[in-house]
């Protein structure tokens, strides 16, 4: 039974089981280093603050919900990545988080870029991105989206179906030009993640199956066309992957494929892109190896089934986007309301309800994606409590952090911060119930600017022709 304290419900030992990995932390002031950004820190009253930054006074100038994006982090990011893989083709995945300001922090660092749609194009263009180093996704790309590469000059097209390649003929012959490509395959490795977003197994949507010599035959096709020089081979296997054991499957799969084109046609190719999917730590229960570790095991994968198939000089390359701006970013809300949810066999769990939700970010009511959290504005010295934190839709799966320890004097008014959230989140973020977009601050030592500014309720207005 849970022994009810005097002061209040919420102050009772909370007896609702939590999962397996989440230990009540003995300090709940304390931030775990591999869950925050490195310039995260607890100023003198407690808060949470960014490279100085506290986050009551980045409240009271942008007001919650809020992406923080650290600037320095994420360049550290892209140049650790740049630097673990000498002689790698890098490409940032611009779906986990675009816009012009990052577009330009990318191509400074020297990296190229991955985008999936003409929209992402259009950005990365309008931020005056070389359009020769990027490569361009999509498993259903317009006639009028394959225009705009071709006519922009992108320096990677990945092919992901028949219909497309007569597209892209098509479209080439109209211009007058020819467009440097890769073919997606699907290796039928199931990634250890969840089925949304492992992307290589056989029963799914992107590329061509080696089963059936699929891939093969879209390789020949693209080989024999006038208007396509074919590079090479593309693969992705998931996200949020922390063993190199499936890429190296994927890799043994592919480049098998590669030197059966290269005996059935006598050219050979070169570009072998592994995709991304590179996990960071959400939580305790995640923990990523060094970098050089997956660099030094990728290299290794490469080398030897290059020397297997008698293809030794791969020029890989890699997609990393979660794992550059996920670890350099955080949201900030603040509570609306806290209650203490009674369930079965007297257990309680308390619902800590914040003004975001599951329009700025999706990813744990999608497919269960796990956070972490602590309280932001202050410290507290109270006993922790087992916590659920949820938005204010009206769906009972919107939630935002499942299970949390957070100290049991959370009340309204608090703020409370999630690390990793900008991934993905802003991205695919919504409108649902007509909540309108947080806004992204860029922030270094010197200074706080934003990204991309709140959206209005002026703004979903102007879409509403009434």
């Amino acid at each position: 039974m849970a022994r009810i304290h005097v002061a209040g419900a919420i102050h009772a030992d909370t007896i609702a089981a939590s999962p397996s990995w989440l230990a009540r932390p003995q300090d709940a002031n304390a931030l775990d280093r591999d869950l925050w950004p490195a310039a995260a820190s607890r100023l003198p009253d407690g808060q949470l603050a960014l490279d100085g930054h506290g986050v009551e006074a980045l409240d009271a100038a942008w007001g919650t919900p809020l992406y923080l994006l650290h600037e320095a982090g994420f360049r550290e990011r892209a140049r650790a990545f740049r630097q673990a893989f000498p002689g790698w083709g890098i490409y940032y995945a611009g779906k986990a988080f675009l816009c012009r300001g990052v577009a330009r922090w990318v191509d400074q660092e020297g990296l190229g870029l991955d985008v999936c749609s003409g929209n992402e194009l259009d950005v990365a263009l309008a931020a005056g991105f070389p359009p020769e180093r990027i490569g361009f996704h999509g498993n259903n790309k317009s006639p009028d989206e394959l225009r705009l590469a071709l006519e922009s000059g992108v320096g990677r097209l990945i092919i992901d179906s028949l219909d497309e390649i007569d597209r892209v003929e098509r479209l080439a012959e109209d211009i007058g030009t020819t467009v440097r490509a890769l073919v997606r395959v699907t290796t039928g490795v199931e990634a250890h993640t969840h089925e949304y977003i492992a992307t290589a197994h056989e029963d799914q949507k992107f590329g061509f199956s080696i089963l059936g010599g699929h891939a093969l035959m879209a390789l020949v096709r693209c080989h024999t066309s006038p208007w396509i020089r074919l590079a090479g081979v593309h693969s992705h296997i998931g996200s949020q992957i922390f063993e190199t054991d499936a890429f190296e499957v994927a890799a043994n799969r592919t480049v098998r494929v590669m030197a059966q084109f290269r005996d059935a046609t006598g050219a050979t190719l070169r570009e072998l892109n592994l995709g991304g999917g590179f996990g960071i730590a959400y939580t305790a229960a995640d923990r990523p190896g060094p970098l050089s570790e997956l660099a030094a095991g990728l290299e290794r994968i490469v080398a030897r089934v290059g020397r297997d198939f008698g293809l030794p000089e791969l020029e890989p390359s890699i997609e990393p986007g979660r794992s550059i701006v996920g670890p350099a970013s955080l949201a900030l809300y603040r509570v609306g309301t806290v209650k203490v949810v009674e369930l079965d066999g007297g257990a309680q769990r308390v619902y800590v309800a914040v003004d975001g939700g599951m329009s700025d970010n999706i990813r744990p009511a999608l497919y269960a994606a796990e956070y972490s959290a602590v309280l932001a504005n202050r410290s507290s010295q109270e006993p922790t409590v087992l916590c659920r934190v949820v938005g204010k839709h009206c769906e009972g799966g919107d939630i935002l952090v499942r299970d949390v320890f957070l100290p049991s004097d959370i009340a309204p008014g608090d703020l409370i911060a999630v690390p990793g959230a900008l991934a993905y989140a802003r991205s695919m973020a919504s409108n649902y119930n007509h909540l309108t977009k947080p806004p992204v601050v860029a922030l270094d030592r010197e200074r706080v600017r934003p990204l991309l500014r709140r959206e209005t309720l002026d703004d979903l207005l102007a879409l509403d022709v009434g």
